[in-house]
């Protein structure tokens, strides 16, 4: 559902979809070929480019795989979502189904819900009852993975130990939906690991080297992107980072515009926001951050305080 500032940006939008840009979505398009054909093409030659200089191209194309992965979920290129699906079902980047990213990640755009744990799955809080059954080890390796140095180092491990967890409670309780979304994730993995061995690529050398450094990089871009603010529209964050991050995040660093606006494609999110940009700060309530620059000075070695969320009392409702 689109939350508008006011009927002006409406008709700003209006006038903005009704583009050849928008209508014909060109730059998703290319970003499609781009991704595709970078990954493959480095894969298929990295002998010729040598193994380090191949890793880092790979590190750079899988975590904007994920990027393009979160765009496709939001209905683009096309207005259809199976078609959608299959531009995103390869698991270039190895972690997560598609089908279970795309549900989690809906149902983390429940406006109300964001943030509050249970309901907001991609939430980082926790329900006083749950922090309250924690060791104190747990306590720690959480607090350690809320400072900036640990969501990259201790963040990716944490989150795929949670993602197997997720996958083998699904087995157990013969969730069909989701074991039919980890066969066949796991049969489309074993094909790209399969090529890559052919090619000389060792399938564990682009585990450690390629995928979690991706999968780490995109948790630059989640990193304090929501707060427990009382105000849904003040819970998303609105960060001015540089045209690098920009280009690898799909502007998705301007989060609260995006939580506004989900269906507004990836390349209408910046104009969206310079023409409205003290009124989203307003909005916002101040939630802005000048660039994930501002999040490692601050937060390199303390940890942000997310842990229970503020909203829930006595551990009741949510648990």
């Amino acid at each position: 559902m689109a939350l508008y500032l006011h009927s002006q940006q409406r008709e700003q939008i209006r006038r903005l979809s009704a583009s050849l840009l928008w209508r014909s979505e060109i730059p998703t398009w290319l970003l499609i070929v781009i991704i595709y054909g970078g990954w493959f093409s480095t894969l298929a030659y990295w002998h010729i480019l040598g193994l380090l200089p191949a890793t880092l191209l790979l590190i750079g194309f899988s975590t904007w795989y994920m990027s393009l992965q979160h765009e496709l979920i939001h209905g683009h290129p096309t207005r259809f979502p199976w078609l959608n699906q299959l531009f995103g079902t390869l698991p270039l980047a190895v972690w997560y189904p598609y089908g279970l990213y795309r549900d989690s990640h809906l149902a983390h755009h429940r406006h109300d819900s964001l943030t509050v744990p249970v309901d907001d799955p991609e939430s980082y809080y926790f329900t006083p009852a749950s922090w309250a059954r924690f060791s104190p080890w747990h306590r720690r390796a959480i607090q350690a993975r809320n400072t900036f140095c640990g969501r990259l180092l201790l963040g990716p491990l944490l989150d795929i130990a949670q993602t197997l967890g997720s996958a083998l409670s699904a087995f157990r309780q013969l969730q069909y939906a989701a074991m039919t979304m980890w066969l066949v994730h796991g049969t489309l993995l074993f094909a790209l690991f399969f090529w890559m061995a052919q090619r000389g690529f060792s399938p564990l050398w682009f585990v450690l080297a390629v995928s979690y450094p991706a999968l780490a990089l995109t948790k630059v871009r989640s990193f304090l992107e929501h707060r427990a603010a009382d105000d849904p529209l003040a819970r998303s964050v609105i960060n001015e980072a540089g045209m690098f991050w920009q280009v690898l995040f799909l502007n998705l660093n301007y989060h609260s515009v995006h939580h506004d606006l989900p269906g507004v494609p990836w390349y209408g999110l910046k104009a969206i926001y310079r023409l409205n940009r003290e009124d989203y700060q307003q909005r916002n309530q101040g939630f802005v951050v000048q660039g994930y620059g501002q999040w490692l000075r601050h937060f390199w070695r303390t940890p942000v305080d997310v842990t229970v969320h503020p909203g829930i009392e006595g551990g009741k409702g949510h648990e």
